[in-house]
């Protein structure tokens, strides 16, 4: 029936999106927002309504001031407010000749301030990826962290695990070290990871060399994204051609025989056309003996404004990663095992990861008066492959330790298309964003794994731990559990969502969404084939009240679901075919105050019940049953930002109490969640001390925390410091130092489980050229 509904669906956009395309080329408003000094005001709201008062359209400056909005010809009114200006209003005609017009914004009384600055730099004003609208960050009822280009650039950032460093909720899980994996608000995950707001859900490591920015999004989020994201989601928005031609080169070179090198063109071709390339290659070594990595990228991207009111965008990237597997050090007696951190346990010349990603996506943005029309498809083709030694326990007499091997390959097609209808209208004095869509994919996926046979007999071996090297000969074969398996997953999800202006001081926002999620399983070794299919409904009910335009407080619940397969949904069985999905509701109160229009501060209060998990049946060990359930309270505190013209911040604190709130197939009520810390602290800070010379002061700083959820070994706490060295040798040359852990302090960042822990990396410096042209 749900597939029914959104083939309908599907239909009859078709249909709009025609009758659209031939009402023929609309006019659209340009403009720029400036303060009584002509300087441009960044993050500026601006309303547009007709002379009958009914809401025409929103935009949000841009760092240059800027704003544009497709409409039809006719008479407007323009609402300009921003924080510490007075509020303006402009009459404007728009016709298909319309010039840009130009607001200029008085200081608002005595009793507010402005301070103009040359650069948007740490704060973001608004995104989409959250509503599916272009939204204001301070009127999203959600907690949201956003990395900017600024901060990625400051602090040299290249991995996923890197930016989350100082993001509040979120740390970085070891994912066997051949893979991205985040624990948000207690929640591990390896599959909620977006591009664009298009699900990028493999196993592999990403590079930022072609990012934009990255948004932390946390709490359930189906509502928006589908299935998972029951801790959050993380979504990186990538570099797209516009229409100012640049062109930037980066080399960059550091300690463990880091070399790295990017490039970034951006070519206006006409003011229809433009095209962008960014390119990597990166061989680098590392502080763990015997670990290195190869990696390249490249991906053009290409923008054509094919008239006033309907654009397309198109891009493609081809992205390979090598390395040599590592899984870190083992445990003895509740702690990691007191050894060299460097010491590396196995064969590397035998251990390897690689991942090789495609992806291709294209994008149509039309305006039919107040409505928008957007549709993106997205498909990927990945194939991973690793090939590791595991350490195990280490003996009573600490001489020796267990190591096994084996090695997995994936391959999986993706394939989405997403449609999104936006339209704007008033009942009354009550206006409304309204946005309906729907979501087709498919997705195939061929797993494979073979268990490692020393000498051809013995899965496991002993290795002295004081050179826990082997040589030791070893087969590759299929044990009698190894996945051998080809899956298929058909899905179609509708959604829709009001956002509501109740007033100047109140909002609302409230969305459903319903997935339809088919996933047939076919065992290659026995032939067995089990099908599972879900209907999901995923709400999500918020509400903004604002004493003051700069000030949200704000209330959200959420839910979103986990199929029974699991987030790589890499195996079905005769039991876990007829359990439900796991269910994540989510309760959060919280605050965002834009002190200034650079300087945002963020709070938020949440509860977070994971249920539906799975328990061995008390009375018959050999059954399933869904009562176990998971919690997490915890608390954030954000500012992001800057705190001077020359002062820049981003960071925050995090308390968090993740426990298994009910027995499950995993550990006793009470457990602590593993790799979730009661506290983290961040704060990273950029200052400009001359015109030409600006430094960079990190310090982060993390309490205990299990390596797995028996419970039994703890990662100790530590704090360490980061900092930086910037200098413009000219408007075109830039020479940056980062440095890393400047305190050299012994830690142990994370682990996959008791014994797979991995180091913290020693003190470190990466020296960087940039050249911009």
């Amino acid at each position: 029936m749900t597939a029914r509904v959104a083939v309908a669906l599907c239909g009859l956009l078709t249909l709009m999106v025609s009758s659209s395309l031939a009402q023929g080329v609309q006019s659209k408003i340009t403009g720029k927002v400036v303060d009584p000094n002509h300087a441009a005001v960044r993050g500026a709201d601006v309303l547009i309504d007709t002379e009958g008062h009914s809401r025409a359209g929103t935009a949000t400056t841009n760092e240059g001031g800027e704003f544009s909005v497709a409409l039809a010809p006719g008479k407007y009114l323009l609402h300009v407010t921003a924080s510490g200006f007075a509020e303006s209003s402009l009459p404007v005609d728009v016709t298909p000749s319309s010039s840009p017009v130009e607001i200029v914004l008085d200081v608002a009384g005595s009793i507010a301030s402005v301070t103009v600055t040359d650069s948007g730099g740490y704060q973001i004003g608004a995104i989409s990826s959250a509503t599916r609208t272009f939204t204001n960050l301070r009127d999203i009822p959600q907690s949201i962290s956003v990395v900017s280009g600024e901060q990625i650039r400051d602090r040299s950032l290249d991995s996923v695990a890197a930016a989350v460093t100082y993001v509040p909720g979120v740390t970085s899980h070891q994912g066997e070290n051949n893979r991205d994996q985040l624990i948000v608000r207690g929640n591990s995950t390896s599959a909620d990871f977006f591009v664009n707001g298009v699900r990028d859900d493999v196993q592999y490591y990403r590079d930022f060399y072609n990012v934009e920015r990255l948004e932390a999004l946390k709490g359930p989020n189906a509502m928006i994204f589908g299935r998972g994201g029951g801790g959050g989601v993380i979504n990186r928005v990538t570099k797209e051609a516009n229409f100012t031609s640049s062109r930037e080169f980066s080399v960059q070179g550091g300690s463990f025989h880091d070399k790295r090198f990017t490039t970034d063109l951006n070519q206006r071709l006409s003011d229809k056309v433009a095209l962008r390339l960014n390119g990597l290659y990166e061989r680098s070594g590392s502080f763990r003996d015997f670990v290195n990595l190869e990696r390249y990228g490249f991906s053009p991207t290409a923008t054509f404004l094919i008239n006033s009111t309907t654009s397309a965008r198109f891009a493609f990237e081809h992205f390979q990663d090598r390395r040599i597997a590592d899984r870190g050090i083992p445990s003895f007696q509740g702690k990691p095992v007191d050894i060299p951190i460097s010491t590396y346990f196995g064969n590397p010349n035998d251990s390897r990861v690689k991942a090789n990603v495609n992806l291709l996506s294209a994008s149509f943005d039309h305006q039919v008066g107040k409505l928008s029309i957007h549709n993106r498809t997205m498909f990927g083709d990945y194939d991973r492959f690793y090939q590791n030694y595991v350490a195990g326990a280490v003996t009573a007499d600490k001489s020796k330790a267990a190591l096994t091997v084996y090695n997995n390959a994936t391959k999986r097609q993706n394939i989405f298309n997403q449609t999104d209808l936006n339209y704007f209208f008033n009942t009354g004095s009550i206006k409304h964003n309204l946005l309906g869509g729907v979501e087709l994919g498919r997705q195939l996926t061929d797993n494979f794994r073979n268990t490692g046979f020393f000498n051809n007999t013995a899965t496991t071996i002993l290795v002295a731990l004081a050179n826990p090297l082997t040589s030791v000969p070893v087969t590759y074969r299929q044990s009698a559990t190894d996945a051998n398996n080809h899956l298929q997953v058909n899905l179609g999800a509708a959604y829709v969502q009001d956002q509501i202006d109740v007033s100047r001081q109140v909002q609302l926002i409230a969305g459903l969404r319903f997935d339809y999620f088919d996933l047939k399983f076919h065992n290659n070794r026995t032939g067995e084939n089990l099908r599972r299919i879900d209907h999901l409904t995923s709400p999500r009910v918020g509400l903004v009240v604002k004493p003051v335009a700069n000030l949200s407080l704000y209330g959200n619940y959420s839910v979103s679901y986990l199929p029974s397969s699991g987030d790589q949904f890499s195996s079905l069985t005769n039991i876990t075919q007829q359990v439900k999905p796991e269910k994540f509701d989510n309760f959060e109160v919280g605050a965002k105050w834009d002190v200034r229009r650079n300087l945002s501060l963020t709070s938020a209060v949440y509860r977070l019940d994971r249920t539906n998990t799975r328990a061995t049946d008390p009375n018959d060990p050999t059954r399933i049953v869904q009562t176990g359930s998971q919690r997490t309270n915890g608390f954030e505190l954000g500012a992001n930002g800057n705190i001077s013209r020359d002062w820049r911040v981003s960071g925050g604190y995090t308390f968090q109490d993740a426990f298994i709130s009910s027995a499950t197939a995993a550990a006793p009520a009470g457990a602590k969640v593993a790799q979730v810390p009661h506290h983290t602290f961040s704060l990273w800070n950029h200052y400009q001390i001359i015109t030409k010379l600006g430094a960079g002061l990190g310090i982060i700083h993390r309490s205990d925390m299990f390596a797995a959820i028996d419970n039994k070994v703890v990662l100790p706490g530590y704090t360490r410091v980061d900092g930086a060295v910037y200098y413009s040798l000219s408007e075109k040359w830039r020479f940056q130092l980062n440095l890393e852990n400047l305190f050299n302090q012994q830690y142990y960042v994370n682990a996959d489980n008791n014994n797979n822990i991995s180091p913290g990396r020693p003190r470190g410096a990466r020296l960087g050229l940039v050249a911009r042209f």
